[in-house]
């Protein structure tokens, strides 16, 4: 069953996030970052497409796929956590024509003054699917009877035909999913769904050794492998010369150039109120932001006239 793959997707995304609650860099204005991996048949690309409220916008394709999205956050502070609250949707489509279409569930950071900074991720994701099968998970949240996070996650896979539920799904999105067909609410007191129950999804175990908790695979991402360097656009992430610096540990450099790009980003606001359009990304009637196509065709020509280089000096 396909959604089943697709709330998996949905849930582990959030396993990497323990003990990753570093204030992440903001990316300039037109800041873009790609990933390809021809041997997965899959490529990755994103561009920041505004500044004020701040707008990522992504683009990937897999082999009989492809997914998008936008992301913004609403956030807000609480004396001693911030609570941030996801805008936009996520969209994934197969080659077939079935979508399903979900949003992001809310995040907060507590002790962000005192004591072991932690985050939480709860709320309801609805997963709508254009076929056959929705699915409706809740992300449990800490209270007075629950003071730490649980990471549970519950739900149900319902038949979009006549509501009924088909599958349900528990686990932690920290650790691992478990589905079991059928509808458990129906057994018999006492009934545990985790005697029958599947895996469906595990989360890899690694040893850390980093300052800021990344996985080897998050830490690859701004590698300059041999041969990429010609490739890339001006924009690129991996050009970002305070984060290069503070990967290699010359926090100095870092902090010097961390403070010339930030000057560079109190302009960007005024370019976007003097009409500044995304490069590979256009906006819908709906808000949402799509991409235009051409970012793959123009690196293969390796042709990046009239694309600025924003990490320079002005």
């Amino acid at each position: 069953m396909r959604i089943l793959h697709v709330a998996a997707f949905a849930v582990s995304g959030y396993a990497s996030t323990e003990g990753r609650q570093c204030k992440p860099f903001n990316p300039l204005l037109g800041e873009t970052y790609e990933a390809d991996y021809p041997d997965k048949g899959l490529r990755f690309f994103s561009e920041k497409v505004s500044h004020h409220p701040m707008i990522v916008a992504c683009h990937c394709q897999g082999r009989n796929w492809k997914f998008w999205a936008d992301s913004n956050l609403k956030g807000k502070f609480w004396g001693r956590s911030i609570q941030l609250d996801p805008v936009g949707l996520l969209n994934l489509q197969f080659e077939d024509g079935e979508t399903f279409q979900w949003s992001k569930v809310t995040t907060s950071i507590y002790n962000i003054i005192l004591g072991k900074i932690y985050c939480d991720h709860y709320g309801t994701m609805r997963i709508k699917g254009s076929g056959n099968y929705s699915c409706k998970l809740k992300f449990e949240e800490q209270s007075y009877h629950r003071p730490k996070p649980t990471s549970e996650v519950h739900g149900f896979v319902q038949d979009n035909r006549t509501g009924e539920k088909v599958v349900m799904l528990m686990g932690k999105w920290d650790e691992a999913m478990y589905y079991v067909l059928g509808d458990p609410t129906t057994k018999p007191k006492g009934y545990d769904p985790m005697t029958e129950a599947v895996l469906l999804w595990e989360r890899e175990n690694y040893v850390t050794k980093t300052r800021y908790n990344f996985s080897p695979f998050a830490i690859s991402l701004n590698e300059l492998t041999p041969g990429l360097l010609e490739k890339l656009p001006p924009t690129d992430s991996r050009l970002r010369p305070d984060q290069r610096h503070l990967e290699n540990g010359e926090y100095e450099l870092a902090n010097a150039e961390k403070l010339r790009l930030e000057q560079l980003q109190r302009q960007a606001r005024k370019l976007q109120e003097r009409g500044w359009q995304p490069r590979w990304f256009q906006r819908d009637q709906d808000g949402c932001y799509n991409y235009t196509g051409g970012y793959w065709e123009t690196r293969e020509k390796n042709n990046w006239d009239g694309i600025p280089d924003i990490f320079s000096h002005p």
